[in-house]
């Protein structure tokens, strides 16, 4: 049996009763918070997973957090707070923003359904911190807790207590893992029963006691039994222990080292690393998955954003590791791993270190400041792992060093480091370091000025990452000539770096990020293979004919940079579909380009240029005031940004009806902002309008084919302060407008679909970051029977906070705005817009001039 039938049999196993309780919670309105109450191992992830996977797609969006409580101790509230915004809001946050206001939290779930689990919570505040109060209406979130009165306190409107598996369920959980089928072998029934009865129900308990049976002998299976019966009521860890006893003595290794490093690790990191310490540690991996000691989960490691396979451990197993380990000497520094920021701080504070540590983990926010010695690490020559960092909150505060430098200039290291982070590392080099074994080098917000002697030949064949973000003293990167496995190289925010390295040999190389580095004058040399470069803000000043050479660049990046001239050579890359430029003359494109950020650039599309763009679908033109035509814009043109073009004049499409919309995930969403043009002609603008209109119909054409796509959304922006009678039939001076659709003359099913207008007026008002519009509105049948419908649309452009000077028309449509007539006789409606300032969640108010509402009736 595989895995994935191993899995699906596995969340079916005395699970479908607890479910259809949970699933009946949800669907009572007065139940908003859902507490799932149990003792560690009994399957209250498992059941959260299970009722997550089957509702989450009847919810505006979703978000399940894993091992919550690990993650505060380890991030900090503030960064699982913004973890959680950046998942849960993932097509809405600006997550290059550095903090996130209350007030915007609001503004943007205040009317958003949403279901979110949060697993493993020990603090009854979490609930305030994360904001779940301003989740719109209908929202649930669900709560995992081994303490009740935490689920209690944090406002749980039921609490529902995972219970054990009866009998009949535990000996099927068992099987499925003992014997990869739903019921035992005829011959191993009795033994089977004993297993059962000494995991009491726990489904932690029965997988592990499974997988370790699974393909033994009955001869195994009695001498287990027996080894059991040492106990005379076995406790699950004492279960779990006998799993640890019988691992070989990689395996061992490599569970301990997950338990106290790398849980939460990226499964392709973790095996870099412990294939570096220990031959076949692949495999090891593998077998502890296969015992059900570890797990894979999809989740973002710690210190990253980016969601990926990682390695999870369940707490019991990690709290069993973690005790094995102490159980190996009285005296800590005899101990082969530390994590405890206690214990580390005493080895490092009083140099008792020894030959016998082969790892030491750090939350440096939990010790007072440290003066460390240069030969602090000299008796621990076996120390092959350094994890020294900051939980969260402190990561952007470099007041809160604690590991301070002595006199000299480096710290003597072990040759056999794997693994090196150090989070505001505090010397200038690592000059005195062999990294012949080195697969990781993390140094964020470091003292260093320069890694080692250049001089001096090191053997970096086994490096994989360099992460040296925020180094702001480092000057230059080291030779990378014998780095042949490096795959990732990250540099943002070295501002005083000058030069880095030729990278072009590197044929393992994907991400190279060297954003912020605004002393850096020189286009990297990178592989021919290369991607993505993100170059943003750096002071690169040329775009070289040598570009040509990166036949597979797909995303260039050097917004804010110091560019000032773009070879034409760019026109030859086929595969560029993404190019971010801003301040530089620009005459040659891509040749598919599907994204072009060309803001306040010396732009100009002679004749019908743009039309030879099929493909482009983003098109961002702020403050290009040289720009004067935009003529024959493309079809599949979805995000139209020309905010204060101050010379354009004309704009035209292509015939919008020669062309039906792709059938693309994201062709449901429209933008096109043309705020502050104010010398378009009058023509342009009823373009404008009319191509609005024209997408609109196509979106509910193709929101009627494929009913289960995204809701369609349309915004459209230009000064003006009329609303076009000949589009708009009902129309009002204020901010609300009533009117009366027309009967349905027919016996069959119709939907309204409203199209609204507005005139804003925004003269008084500062530069903002989010624009947002909303309508309510009430639709009226007879008999008294009404409805209420609301939306809001978000109307800035995507990468700056921008001011709109005078009057504005805005047309908006949305999903929402679409509804099957019940003979509806009457439609009011009220329309708001207000600014939202981005950091501090200050609301203003804008005037609604006038309003209208545009009525088509589909069959």
């Amino acid at each position: 049996m595989n895995n994935y039938f191993r899995n699906a049999s596995e969340e079916l196993v005395g699970i479908d009763d607890q479910k259809k309780m949970i699933l009946g919670l949800i669907e009572q309105e007065d139940t908003r918070i859902i507490g799932l109450w149990g003792m560690g191992g009994i399957g209250k992830t498992t059941l959260a997973d299970v009722v997550y996977k089957e509702v989450s797609q009847k919810f505006e969006d979703s978000c399940f957090l894993h091992n919550v409580s690990e993650k505060i101790e380890k991030q900090g509230m503030e960064s699982l707070r913004d973890d959680f915004l950046t998942e849960l809001l993932k097509q809405e946050i600006r997550i290059r923003t550095p903090s996130i206001g209350q007030g915007f939290i609001q503004e943007r779930l205040n009317n958003k359904k949403v279901i979110v689990v949060l697993d493993d919570v020990n603090d009854s505040d979490l609930m305030n911190d994360l904001g779940v109060q301003h989740f719109g209406e209908g929202s649930k979130i669900i709560i995992t807790s081994r303490d009740k009165q935490v689920l209690k306190n944090g406002g749980a409107n039921k609490i529902h207590e995972v219970v054990k598996l009866n009998e009949n369920d535990s000996l099927q959980l068992f099987s499925i893992f003992a014997f990869r089928q739903l019921n035992p072998a005829i011959d191993f029934l009795n033994l089977s029963y004993k297993f059962v009865q000494y995991a009491q129900g726990s489904p932690l308990a029965l997988k592990v006691l499974g997988s370790r049976l699974y393909t033994k002998s009955k001869r195994d299976w009695e001498s287990e039994v027996d080894k059991l019966k040492e106990y005379a009521q076995p406790k699950i860890s004492q279960i779990l222990k006998r799993s640890f006893d019988g691992l070989d003595e990689l395996e061992k290794n490599v569970f301990l080292d997950i338990a106290c490093f790398f849980k939460n690790e990226s499964k392709e990191d973790a095996e870099e690393i412990l294939s570096r310490c220990y031959r076949g540690a692949v495999s090891g991996i593998s077998n502890l998955l296969d015992k059900c000691l570890i797990d894979i989960i999809t989740a973002s490691p710690f210190f990253s954003i980016e969601y990926c396979e990682c390695i999870s451990m369940h707490d019991m197993l990690e709290e069993m590791g973690k005790d094995i380990v102490h159980q190996e000497a009285k005296e800590l520094w005899k101990h082969s791993r530390l994590w405890n920021p206690k214990d580390v701080y005493q080895v490092l504070r009083y140099n008792k270190g020894t030959d016998l540590i082969q790892g030491l983990k750090l939350d440096m926010s939990q010790i007072d400041n440290l003066q460390l010695c240069p030969t602090v690490f000299d008796n621990m020559y076996n120390l092959r792992v350094i994890l020294f960092y900051f939980s969260g909150r402190f990561w952007k505060k470099s007041s809160e060093k604690k590991l301070l430098a002595d006199q000299d200039d480096s710290v003597s290291l072990p040759d056999e480091l794997r693994y090196l982070f150090w989070d505001y590392y505090p010397f200038k080099s690592l000059s005195s370091f062999n990294p012949i074994n080195l697969v990781v080098l993390k140094l964020p917000h470091g003292d260093m000025e320069f890694l080692w002697n250049e001089d001096s030949y090191q053997n970096l064949v086994n490096l994989r990452e360099i992460d040296l973000t925020q180094c702001k003293k480092l000057r230059k990167i080291p030779n990378l000539l014998s780095a042949i496995n490096l795959k990732s190289l990250c540099c943002n925010g070295c501002e005083s770096l000058v030069q880095h390295p030729c990278l072009d040999h590197l044929a393992y190389l994907k991400t190279l990020e060297l954003e912020g580095c605004h002393n850096l004058k020189k286009f990297p040399e990178v592989p021919n293979h290369f991607s993505i470069l993100e170059l943003d803000e750096t002071g690169i000043e040329e775009v070289p004919d040598s570009v040509e050479h990166l036949t597979r660049l797909e995303q260039l990046c050097l917004r804010k940079s110091g560019v000032k001239k773009v070879s034409s050579n760019i026109s030859k890359l086929g595969f560029l579909r993404s190019l971010y430029l801003s301040h530089c003359p620009i005459t040659e494109f891509p040749k598919n380009p599907s994204e072009l950020y060309l803001s306040e650039t010396q732009t100009e599309f002679p004749g019908n240029s743009i039309l030879k763009f099929r493909s482009l679908e983003f098109l961002h033109i702020d403050h290009c005031n040289n720009l004067k035509f935009l003529s024959e814009l493309p079809p599949y043109l979805r995000y139209l940004f020309a905010h204060d073009c101050s010379s354009l004049e004309k704009v035209s499409f292509t015939n919008q009806n020669l062309y039906e919309l792709e059938s693309s995930d994201d062709s449901h969403e429209f933008f096109m902002l043309f705020s502050n043009c104010f010398n378009l002609n009058q023509d342009s603008i009823s373009n404008i309008e009319a191509t609005a209109m024209i997408k609109i119909g196509s979106l509910v054409k193709k929101w009627e084919k494929e009913s289960d796509c995204d809701p369609p959304s349309l915004v459209c922006c230009f000064p003006g302060n009329e609303i076009s009678a000949n589009t708009f039939e009902y129309q009002s001076m204020s901010s609300s407008l009533i009117l009366r659709p027309s009967p349905n003359g027919c016996s069959g099913r119709r939907y309204l679909v409203f199209v609204i207008c507005l005139v804003a007026n925004s003269a008084h008002v500062h530069k903002y970051e989010d624009l947002i519009c909303s309508c309510e509105c009430q639709l009226m049948a007879t008999g008294g029977h009404y409805e209420k419908l609301k939306s809001e649309w978000y109307c800035s452009p995507e990468f700056e906070s921008v001011q709109y000077t005078g009057d504005h028309v805005l047309i908006l449509f949305s999903g929402a705005m679409v509804k099957n007539d019940k003979g509806y006789q009457e439609a009011s409606f009220e329309f708001h817009i207000k600014k939202l300032d981005f950091l501090s969640g200050e609301e203003e108010l804008i005037k609604v001039e006038k309003c209208g509402v545009h009525v088509s009736y589909v069959a």
